[in-house]
């Protein structure tokens, strides 16, 4: 897959205006982020008020600002990435998943912080366990910067995306031969349907109010932020399950085939990486048995990840055919290239 995928026609990633412009903006919103992170890694107590759990864990905090610095600088190396000529030579997968990380660690809060902002506005008031965490300027900073992050990272890798790769989704799903993995992608997708119904049952119970399965601790931090976030969890399952299920069963016939491949992917990057990225959280730092996830909570992020990773195979499946198919007929090409 990863060859064919390099078979791509001539393209172009010159830094133009835009690119440069659109890189600008992608590096630049690291900077408060990175800046808050070192300063707390070399023991700042900046943004973190008195009594907040973060002074509780030094060292498991040290360690988590480190990986968290390292993922935030993997931005800006995609940023250079996706602009500049040597990125077009670098293996499909080893750009592709790095990207389809970020998508899924980004999407959730661009779309998540600004609702909360409103039902905050609109006088949605969060309850809270009356333990402060961090200064509510910080989330304003860091989340903001989230945000600058994925629509500039968004608007380069789709950029370079369509000039490298764009022939791989080009028309419409009747156009899709039923394809030689076709019975392997629809046992995939038919799987991750089976596996998301107790996430979707869990998170559509706690937006009805119910505290059924929820810790102590997540009962108490229920406010309009708690319900933003769990509409959210629902809607990129649902995202996730419908880019999958047309493309194993070539649904929606007049759709153009970079609707549910769009879908798939934002899909699954969300559900799979906040997924494991709640999951790794739960089990970090957590002495306060009030703020220990149950045995609900677990299983919901585990069907959270193991629905991602299972679209995510079906897209993979899509695209190694797509790509296949698009190697042979530019075979004579690559040879008489070699």
């Amino acid at each position: 897959m990863t060859q064919s995928l390099s078979l791509a026609p001539a393209a172009s990633v010159a830094p133009d205006r835009p690119r440069r412009a659109l890189r600008a903006v992608a590096i630049a919103s690291c900077v408060p982020y990175l800046c808050l992170k070192a300063a707390w890694i070399g023991g700042s107590r900046v943004g973190i008020p008195d009594g907040s759990a973060l002074l509780e864990h030094r060292a498991t905090m040290a360690v988590a600002n480190s990986v968290t610095v390292a993922m935030d600088a993997a931005v800006i190396v995609l940023a250079l990435l996706l602009t500049r000529p040597w990125g077009l030579r670098v293996p499909a997968w080893l750009l592709a998943l790095p990207a389809w990380v970020a998508t899924g660690l980004l999407a959730p809060i661009m779309a998540g912080f600004p609702l909360q902002m409103l039902v905050t506005a609109l006088g949605a008031a969060k309850h809270t366990s009356g333990r402060p965490f961090l200064d509510d300027w910080v989330f304003g900073v860091v989340y903001t910067g989230f945000i600058l992050q994925g629509l500039s990272l968004g608007a380069l890798f789709v950029r370079y995306a369509r000039e490298r790769w764009g022939r791989l989704w080009r028309g419409r799903v009747w156009d899709l031969p039923a394809g030689v993995l076709g019975g392997a992608q629809r046992t995939t997708a038919v799987a991750a349907v089976v596996l998301a119904l107790l996430p979707l049952a869990a998170h559509a119970v706690w937006l009805t109010g119910s505290t059924a399965g929820l810790s102590a601790g997540r009962v108490a931090d229920r406010g309009g932020s708690f319900y933003v976030m769990e509409a959210l969890y629902v809607v990129f399952l649902a995202c996730a399950l419908s880019g999958a299920l047309l493309l194993a069963f070539r649904w929606g016939r007049p759709l153009p085939v970079a609707l549910p491949l769009a879908l798939a992917w934002l899909g699954s990057g969300a559900t799979a990486c906040w997924g494991g990225w709640l999951a790794v959280a739960s089990l970090t730092g957590v002495e306060d048995i009030a703020d220990r996830p149950t045995p609900l909570m677990d299983l919901t992020y585990a069907g959270h990840m193991i629905v991602g990773m299972l679209v995510a195979v079906v897209g993979g499946y899509f695209l190694a055919e797509r790509s296949a198919s698009a190697g042979r007929r530019s075979a004579p090409i690559a040879e008489h290239a070699a």
